[in-house]
């Protein structure tokens, strides 16, 4: 495979994923700089859409889903798993009912799958021949990245022009995948699906254009620090998918939220400040927004944004607004 070809392979992912499609909220937590006011509140004009198959039912309760009221609006909160194996149950009546009662929908990115508007940035921001992996990695650490490399049809020389952060959404996309997890059996991509076929107005909080320009400006040394966790960790990103999307059925906000700083905080802290800080602060302003107006919104974002430390629940507490697990 070509490096053009990597780089439109892993673009998609990026665009889809934002922060990849491997460890479980990793993906959630993917990266995006505070928009402000020229980004926010982008909306994707509803389109005509095939009818979503009924979303199975999962046991229990099923995942967790808050909502924000107050005389004339209503904003519910559902922290989604951007990557599932099809035919996951998670499915319940209690996020069918307020699904159903919102006129707009709020994603992290509206517009997935724009390769065309993510891949000149990764260009810019994701590759530099002037400062190869060879040359701020240690020869250690190096050999051992070329050997993970390999197992995903690449070679450490191949990718030594990737900045450390797209090295590392580069081989953290396999396991994942080869484990059966897709995009397209996501919790946002199938109410993406339903908002569109339903008629809903679909908004982005963020673009993927903004993602990429936020995790490429971190530190260079959080950069390697996430990508020698994947090079060191690459075998346990099924395993810690698996545990938290088991957690998220069961309506375990704390362990979702434990895991996901398995990948972002306890990497490094630069890591959870793209991934979720800078993020949850600006949703949290378009939120407020929402409350200052009228109606119904369902809000649709990976679940380390409302489970983890820093959430946008925690912020719009801090804000005075009462949040009411349903």
């Amino acid at each position: 495979m070509t490096c053009a070809n990597r780089m439109g392979r892993t673009a998609s992912h990026v665009s889809r994923l934002a922060l990849g499609a491997c460890a479980a909220l990793a993906a959630s937590a993917a990266l995006a700089a505070f928009p402000g006011a020229a980004h926010a509140q982008q909306a994707a004009a509803p389109a005509p859409a095939a009818a979503v198959a009924p979303i199975p039912r999962a046991e229990g309760a099923g995942p967790p889903l808050w909502v924000v009221r107050d005389a004339d609006s209503t904003v519910y909160l559902f922290g989604t798993v951007h990557v599932l194996r099809p035919g996951t149950a998670w499915g319940s009546d209690k996020v069918d009912a307020a699904f159903a009662s919102a006129s707009d929908v709020w994603v992290e990115i509206a517009n997935q799958d724009d390769q065309a508007a993510v891949m000149p940035v990764i260009q810019q921001h994701g590759v530099d021949p002037s400062r190869p992996l060879s040359s701020i990695l240690t020869p250690e650490d190096f050999a051992a990245f070329d050997k993970v490399a390999q197992a995903n049809g690449a070679t450490g020389a191949a990718l030594d022009a990737y900045r450390p952060w797209l090295a590392a959404f580069l081989i953290s996309m396999s396991p994942a995948t080869n484990a059966g997890y897709r995009p397209d059996a996501g919790a946002d991509k199938t109410l993406m699906d339903r908002a569109r076929a339903e008629g809903k107005t679909l908004h982005g909080f963020e673009t993927a254009d903004i993602q990429v320009r936020l995790i490429a400006g971190m530190s260079e040394e959080a950069q390697i620090a996430y990508l020698n966790h994947y090079v060191r960790n690459g075998d346990g990103v099924v395993a810690n998918l698996d545990q938290t999307v088991a957690a998220w059925l069961k309506g375990d906000a704390a362990e979702v939220g434990r895991l996901n700083r398995l990948s972002t905080r306890d990497v490094h802290e630069d890591i959870h400040r793209a991934a979720l800080i800078v993020r949850n602060a600006d949703w949290t302003d378009q939120i407020e927004t929402m409350m200052k107006g009228s109606g119904a919104a369902f809000v649709a974002v990976g679940a380390a944004h409302l489970a983890d430390q820093d959430s946008v629940i925690d912020m719009l507490k801090a804000r005075g607004y009462t949040v009411e697990r349903l």
